[in-house]
């Protein structure tokens, strides 16, 4: 199922389709612009010394993600499915910035860090095979 819905402008007039854009389109514009943005600031600001900055650090970039999410919720721009829900994004953006760091020190640590997570996340939703076609 698709994570995002097409938001009502004007009526019976929607965004999405106005401009010819399909939901994918939206989805891959988003992971083209603002998660490279959001790795190239978070890597090159990131601490350096003791451990409670660095965990500061990355706990306010999870924070600035869950606000945004909280903004995409109140204006309906965001619907969860099978089980997703704000507190899971929580837990992944934290597991995403702590694994983007491990990446710039460890690479091999954090791709199998990453794979037993999507693996984890894939047993625990139940995710079919169907999405794969």
């Amino acid at each position: 199922m698709e994570r995002y819905e097409k938001i009502p402008l004007f009526g019976n007039m929607v965004v999405d389709e106005n401009a010819g854009l399909s939901h994918t389109h939206i989805a891959l514009s988003i992971m083209a612009v603002k998660y490279p943005a959001t790795i190239f600031i978070y890597l090159s600001k990131y601490p350096q010394g003791k451990r409670i900055k660095k965990i500061l650090y990355t706990a306010a970039w999870v924070l600035l993600y869950a606000v945004n999410e909280t903004i995409d919720l109140s204006f309906n721009l965001l619907k969860y499915y099978n089980g997703w829900n704000f507190w899971w994004s929580i837990m992944f953006s934290t597991v995403m910035f702590t694994l983007l760091r491990v990446h710039y020190k460890k690479p091999l640590a954090a791709w199998l860090l990453s794979i037993g997570f999507i693996v984890f996340l894939w047993n625990l939703f139940d995710v079919p095979s169907s999405v794969f076609r």
